[in-house]
């Protein structure tokens, strides 16, 4: 009876030694290069932790990610601001929408030849970023510094045909917003963003002329997922991993050159 009983343990001890091991679960997430991807790259790893495979995809424009996860290629992207994701959605019918709040990014406007924003001459050439929201932020800065006048009530979703005085005939160059650090150069002054400025080792991020605040949560970057998924678990737990882990804030500062002037971690100010 000893040697059935044997038998029958070392049947079960085997039978479970070749079940599968639990899938983790997994995740997709669309970034742009810089500190959005590092900062999702770092909860990554203490997701790992926690029981989900995360892997982190690259993109170097700001259209195809919104098609990936609208598509189900991809999960989650993280690289765009509520009036962005609005737009786009209003655009092209996306069924998308946020899951939760990231970094808030400021923008700022930088110069290679002037140094200040006095100096940049008549007929001078001004590097903005081509999509409306983000074109429309910085036309404000713009103004903010009196380089240019908008229409009355245009806000951030004015363009550059809403330009109501151009005292300086400034001539403009329209570029997506993660190569204007590359046109910085070529201009006498350009809308630009800390966290690809410090990616690219292009410039010093904090020799801005001018800066918009940070404190405008609009423009915090939001985790974009299919609008049926928006409450989904597995999304939302990595979510909280990001928001409470340590190891991303140490990255997100180091990201925007451990200058606090140039973001904020918008989620904690709600």
């Amino acid at each position: 009876m000893f040697q059935s009983f044997k038998r029958v343990l070392i049947s079960a001890a085997i039978a479970v030694a070749v079940l599968p091991a639990m899938a983790a679960d997994k995740l997709k997430i669309a970034v742009v290069p810089g500190a959005y991807a590092d900062s999702i790259n770092a909860a990554a790893k203490d997701a790992k932790a926690q029981g989900i495979d995360v892997e982190v995809i690259e993109f170097t424009d700001w259209t195809t990610p919104n098609v990936a996860v609208n598509n189900g290629d991809i999960d989650i992207n993280y690289f765009q601001h509520q009036p962005f994701l609005d737009n786009a959605v209003k655009k092209n019918g996306y069924a998308l929408a946020s899951a939760g709040t990231g970094i808030l990014a400021n923008v700022g406007l930088y110069s290679l030849k002037h140094k200040n924003v006095a100096d940049v001459p008549n007929n001078g050439k001004v590097g903005i970023a081509s999509d409306p929201v983000n074109q429309g932020r910085g036309l404000l800065l713009l103004q903010k510094v009196g380089l240019i006048t908008l229409k009355p009530g245009v806000g951030y979703l004015g363009s550059i045909n809403d330009i109501a005085s151009n005292p300086k005939s400034l001539r403009f160059v329209e570029v997506e917003g993660p190569q204007l650090v590359r046109i910085t150069g070529d201009v006498d002054i350009a809308q630009g963003y800390p966290h690809f400025i410090v990616a690219a080792k292009a410039f010093d991020p904090s020799s801005g002329l001018a800066y918009s605040g940070i404190e405008d949560q609009q423009f915090a970057i939001q985790f974009v997922v299919k609008k049926d998924r928006v409450n989904d678990p597995v999304v939302q737990k990595f979510i909280r991993i990001y928001q409470n882990s340590e190891t991303v804030r140490t990255v997100s500062k180091k990201s925007f050159s451990n200058d606090d002037r140039l973001y904020t971690l918008a989620w904690l100010k709600k």
